[in-house]
């Protein structure tokens, strides 16, 4: 393998989470007054933060929204992945192969990251090696995270490739100075085709990009 770590995003590419966060986040702005096509929500949120996604809805909807709008969002997506969220197919078979060093470094709090691997039967691949955004408050595009991940794994940025499935990942990989590789679907594979990375559908090409 011609790398030494990897780190994965989350959402997308480890767990099948977006079009749970997302389609939620569509239905409660349609509540609120901000109606959003789905399709076109999954292209402008996707790996964005909660922050961004959050301001865009009240923008549209032209108010402020209510002080306890996250806290329901949480509540919302968290009984939602209990119930129905599946791991990325392919990703155990995947991981089962992989004999290096890997981490997971998510936008979503430590809390989320956690409750999706232990409903996806992942967790212990990653526990000990888990990073999120809120714990260092930088978001992806910035590049502090995945920095942030390989110093604490212990190693240099050329060192380690970074497997994303978002435009604001792939940014913030690239601008670390870190490889990527892009884990395309129908909603992000026009964006993702003009950052100039390898890119793959299936957990299998992934293996074969890390050799």
């Amino acid at each position: 393998m011609k790398y030494k770590c990897i780190i994965f995003d989350c959402d997308g590419v480890l767990v099948d989470s977006e079009a749970i966060s997302i389609g939620t986040l569509v239905e409660m702005a349609k509540s609120h007054g901000a109606s959003i096509d789905l399709d076109y929500a999954h292209q402008l949120f996707l790996g964005k933060s909660l922050e961004f996604c959050f301001d865009y809805i009240a923008g549209l909807a032209q108010k402020k929204l209510p002080e306890n709008f996250e806290e329901e969002f949480r509540k919302r997506t968290f009984e939602a992945f209990q119930k129905e969220l599946q791991p990325i197919k392919g990703i155990h078979d995947l991981l089962a192969k992989i004999n290096i060093p890997i981490a997971v470094a998510s936008n979503g709090p430590a809390d989320k990251i956690r409750l999706n691997l232990t409903t996806t039967q992942l967790i212990d691949k990653f526990e000990g090696n888990i990073f999120s955004a809120y714990d260092i408050n930088s978001w992806k595009p910035n590049p502090e995270l995945y920095l942030h991940a390989a110093k604490i794994m212990g190693f240099d940025v050329k060192d380690c490739v970074i497997i994303e499935d978002s435009p604001a990942g792939v940014q913030a990989a690239l601008s670390g100075g870190f490889d990527v590789f892009g884990f395309t679907n129908h909603a992000n594979f026009d964006a993702l085709q003009q950052m100039n990375i390898p890119l793959f559908d299936d957990m299998t090409q992934l293996n074969l990009l890390l050799h």
